[in-house]
């Protein structure tokens, strides 16, 4: 099991849908989310994409230095970049990473926000022009640990003599991560990705994707691994996990939510127009309406774009759900929550020790006193170390 965490470059807060507990969005602070989570052992973090965001290359490439071991999972656009020049953008991200780098292929779903970087396209089109934006990355990455070349001429997108002189360290290209709900979208992921990845919907609906997907990819002689995009809000108690919810949307009125739902409307996403279900566009309100499957809650969704549904519970509880998530097949789950900082920490300290995670036997160890990174908890008394538990 791979646990990401997420680097909110759109900003983040307390509080959704208010300037109210909000906090500035800086370097500094991307800073401090991306070496809390490298610290605590989460595999990675994924970096949003979209005019909303700073741009997810140069934050990724500007953490490099601060970070040791965490992976980045990085976009790339079909219609924004070109594919010949995204392959060397990855190598050499990937090579002075030392193979820290994930591709996150995004289409795009906001017609408006594509026209104003110059993409018309309509949905259909922009999966055939993806299909061949990926062919012929994976092909210049693969073919450059050999010195090769490569000739494609495609539907919407042409090489001539393409190839890389420095090849990336992942052989023999960094791994492909993809979502989408779509037919297009599966026959997709099923045909050229490592990862697919859902948005978090109940667990039956998430089963009926996986296997469409694992189908579709058998049928080509391939596999394919599988992920989720959750947020988390996790307690010490239930009681206090759902409070938390509660209090996270508790500045947002119906004028914000329905402004932001009018904006989410326009998109062409499949899987936008299936997180709007869930919450019945912003009409529903009360906790009870809002958990759409147990401790699985859309109240995010109501301002918030991608990914609207959050785990929530103690840490006992948000485990089984994650575990029962694991059994559908899916190995990686990418969260976030709010704050993004304090947050890392708090689902790192209560839930890690209950996931089969590398992680988890390090926690243990420091627990014991074996972990040569130092103490944890303050020394009590200033003579001794705290047990793990109070009997």
């Amino acid at each position: 099991m791979q646990i990401f965490w997420f680097i909110p470059t759109h900003g983040d807060s307390r509080y959704l849908g208010t300037a109210k507990g909000a906090r500035q969005l800086s370097h500094d602070y991307l800073k401090q989310v991306a070496q809390a989570a490298d610290s605590l052992g989460y595999e990675g973090v994924l970096i949003p994409t979209g005019r909303s965001c700073e741009d997810p290359w140069v934050i990724a490439s500007s953490l490099l230095p601060v970070t040791q071991r965490l992976k980045f999972l990085v976009a790339v656009r079909p219609g924004l970049h070109q594919p010949a020049l995204a392959a060397r953008m990855a190598a050499t991200f990937d090579r002075l990473s030392g193979g820290r780098l994930l591709i996150n292929l995004v289409t795009g779903g906001d017609q408006a926000e594509l026209e104003g970087d110059g993409v018309f396209q309509d949905h259909a089109t922009r999966y055939e022009q993806s299909a061949e934006f990926i062919h012929i990355w994976r092909e210049i990455l693969a073919r450059s640990h050999g010195g090769g070349s490569l000739d494609y001429e495609g539907r919407h997108l042409s090489v001539k003599g393409a190839r890389l002189l420095f090849p990336p360290l992942q052989k023999p290209h960094p791994p492909v991560y993809f979502g989408g709900s779509s037919e297009a979208a599966h026959e997709l992921a099923a045909e050229q990705v490592e990862t697919y990845l859902t948005w978090g919907e109940p667990p039956a609906e998430v089963a009926k994707k996986v296997a469409d997907v694992r189908a579709r990819a058998a049928r080509r002689g391939r596999t394919v691994r599988f992920g989720i995009r959750l947020h988390v809000i996790v307690r010490e108690t239930n009681e206090q996990a759902w409070q938390a919810a509660e209090q996270l949307i508790s500045h947002v009125d119906d004028a914000t939510v329905a402004r932001a739902q009018a904006a989410l409307a326009r998109m062409d996403s499949e899987g936008q127009r299936r997180m709007a279900r869930l919450h019945a566009a912003g009409v529903k309100r009360t906790r009870a309406e809002l958990e759409v499957s147990p401790n699985l809650w859309a109240g995010v969704g109501l301002v918030r774009g991608g990914a609207g549904t959050a785990l929530v519970g103690d840490p006992q509880t948000v485990a089984a759900r994650i575990q029962e998530y694991a059994a559908l097949g899916l190995d990686t789950f990418v969260f976030s929550g709010y704050p993004h900082l304090e947050e890392a920490y708090r689902f790192a300290e209560l839930v890690f020790p209950l996931l089969p995670l590398g992680v988890r036997q390090k926690f243990a160890d420091g627990l014991a006193g074996g972990n040569p990174l130092g103490p944890f908890g303050e020394t009590v008394a200033n003579d001794y170390v705290p047990r793990a538990a109070q009997s």
